[in-house]
């Protein structure tokens, strides 16, 4: 299993519209793409969401993030999802042991 530590930067006053969008929306569209979701956070300070997205390898990131940024239902949703956003960091990650 591989994952991608994801931060993102949510733009001022945008936090509660959010959180609502990605737990009925975006979390539901992320599992049914077969992206799995380790953990999803806030920071303190309630600017940054904090996420896990898992697959099941290196090669299955690039499978999986083709159909899901492919897909009509991104295309669509793409500016309203990312209009919440003022800046995202993904680092990929691999268990230590």
């Amino acid at each position: 299993m591989v994952g991608q530590l994801r931060i993102y930067t949510i733009n001022k006053g945008m936090v509660e519209s959010w959180l609502k969008l990605f737990h009925e929306v975006i979390a539901p569209k992320t599992l049914g793409f077969g992206m799995g979701i380790q953990s999803a956070w806030m920071n303190e300070e309630k600017t940054k969401f904090i996420w896990i997205r898992t697959y099941e390898s290196i090669e299955d990131i690039k499978i999986k993030e083709d159909a899901f940024y492919g897909s009509e239902w991104w295309t669509e949703n793409m500016s309203l999802i990312r209009g919440h956003l003022a800046h995202r960091e993904i680092t990929v990650i691999e268990p230590s042991a």
